[in-house]
């Protein structure tokens, strides 16, 4: 509730017992799993999400949410979700793309074909865009065929930011200033915005990584960039998402993880694949799902 001199919302008392109820549906919905360690976390997006929408309780709070009252649901996992990257980050995985992943990938297409790749969580944008980047920059081939890019994320606030595709210079700290000139332009209050062709070029859909059913329209794609997600889902979540991005493959195709994340600790589904840039996983061409 709001502090009636003019401060900020004044904490709602929220009981342990209300806060393992909360993570048990937040875990159902999105399959984040949050320890007791993450308590002051969990207690401050609560209580902003009880503030905002005038709730006088957790219990009040609780009610409108199940209910999901004004997409209340939405905009909790939108402040629930953690959007911090940049362009160019882990880019020894872009190395492998251009430098083994899409020779692979195109050893079974036609000139002409198309190569799909999916970034999932796309957060702000920084990553797809960086895929783009990566491609007009390095990869010889990259007018030869009709290049698909599809961001994802499960918040529709960074999927909104990353349409837009207005950064700062935290984010284009590891672009050359020649990169920057040549697709960003400078708005008026110092920040950047990438080309509108660039912006054009990817689709951004929301998605949940641990709802089949919501997967299930991502199908037949070449290669995925999945990274830094996973740490955040318990082993039952992990197993449920690496069987639902196995589905989203075409057979042979890879999909990236994050440098903390290992895919053969989590299904038995993809083979590991190793290249001189990175370590990524496949979907095995001789499909036996």
């Amino acid at each position: 509730m709001d502090d009636p001199k003019g401060g900020a919302p004044r904490a709602v008392p929220i009981t342990p017992e209300e806060v393992q109820r909360f993570c048990e549906f937040l875990y159902r919905r999105t399959g984040m799993s949050f320890a007791e360690g993450k308590r002051y976390f969990i207690d401050r997006r609560l209580e902003e999400r009880i503030a905002a929408t005038g709730s006088s309780s957790f219990q009040g709070y609780f009610s409108l949410l199940r209910a999901d009252a004004d997409n209340e649901i939405e905009h909790l996992i939108n402040s629930f979700t953690v959007n911090e990257t940049y362009f160019y980050r882990e880019d020894h995985q872009l190395r492998c793309m251009t430098a083994s992943l899409l020779g692979a990938v195109v050893s079974r297409k036609t000139a002409g074909g198309t190569v799909r790749i999916w970034s999932v969580p796309c957060s702000t944008g920084e990553e797809p865009y960086s895929i783009a980047l990566w491609l007009m920059e390095n990869w010889p081939e990259v007018d030869s065929y009709n290049i698909e890019i599809v961001g994802s994320d499960i918040d529709t606030r960074a999927l909104k930011a990353a349409a837009e595709g207005i950064y700062g210079d935290r984010a284009l700290m590891r672009l050359s200033p020649g990169l920057i000139a040549r697709y960003f332009s400078k708005l008026a209050d110092g920040n950047h915005q990438i080309d509108q062709g660039l912006r054009n070029s990817i689709e951004f859909t929301r998605v949940n990584l641990i709802d089949p059913q919501d997967m299930a329209q991502y199908r037949d794609f070449d290669l995925v960039f999945c990274r830094n997600v996973l740490i955040y889902f318990d082993d039952a979540s992990r197993r449920q998402a690496a069987e639902n991005l196995y589905n989203c493959l075409r057979p042979g195709g890879y999909i990236c993880l994050g440098h903390s994340e290992s895919m053969s600790r989590i299904s038995p589904l993809f083979r590991v694949a190793r290249f001189p840039d990175a370590i990524v996983y496949q979907r095995p061409e001789a499909d036996h799902a």
